[in-house]
């Protein structure tokens, strides 16, 4: 344990290690453009990416650009993604989102407003794709994070929001990028949010405090 380690140094230290087990970082999502990205992104949310990726080639088959998506039409839609949780509401969203889209010149445009006034689109989905399809510095936060930032004494782990502004300020935000899929890949593979010894964890094993070692050990 190194509980007198300061958030910045524990970061720094935790950077070293995931840069070590992952100097890739290729996206889970399998996606050909932005848009592309941007729907999978969205079929995401309280899916597994495997299973987004079982049901994209299909749709991206028929509906890779925001105007072959709008003229599908939200039930044809659904019967693409209908194994994705959610599938009812995404389907309606792809398709608002996309009319959106054409409303506003047919193009994913690289800007924030926009991204998160779509159908569908949150923070959360909008900073992965500037992120990854613009190389904008931005830091995605999910459950996996948020859950691995708490453990980690890197954040408070109350909010999403929190946390995000939390590890905006301990990384350079150089490496926001490439650090938000690393610890989603860390949380994976090394760091599961049930069941977990915190003590034989590669980072939880020096970085979570003792009082949150004996708290997850109950």
């Amino acid at each position: 344990m190194v509980p007198t380690m300061k958030r910045r140094e524990k970061a720094d230290r935790i950077g070293e290690i995931l840069d070590e087990l992952y100097p890739e970082t290729p996206i889970p999502l399998d996606h050909t453009d932005p848009y592309t990205l941007l729907v999978a992104v969205a079929l995401s949310a309280q899916t597994t990416d495997k299973k987004v990726n079982q049901v994209t080639p299909a749709l991206f088959a028929v509906a890779d650009t925001p105007e072959k998506m709008a003229a599908l039409g939200p039930e044809r839609i659904l019967s693409f993604i209908r194994e994705v949780g959610l599938a009812p509401t995404k389907a309606k969203n792809l398709w608002t989102a996309a009319n959106q889209i054409l409303d506003a010149g047919g193009e994913v445009i690289p800007d924030w407003a926009f991204l998160e006034s779509l159908a569908g689109v949150g923070h959360k989905t909008a900073s992965v794709v500037m992120s990854q399809a613009f190389g904008v510095p931005a830091f995605a936060v999910d459950t996996h994070i948020h859950r691995l930032a708490a453990r980690w004494g890197l954040s408070n782990g109350t909010t999403v929001e929190r946390t995000e502004r939390d590890l905006k300020a301990v990384f350079p935000s150089s490496t926001w990028n490439a650090r938000h899929l690393q610890i989603i890949f860390f949380g994976r593979e090394y760091c599961p949010a049930l069941r977990h010894d915190l003590t034989t964890c590669p980072i939880c094993g020096w970085a979570a405090t003792l009082k949150r070692t004996r708290a997850e050990a109950r």
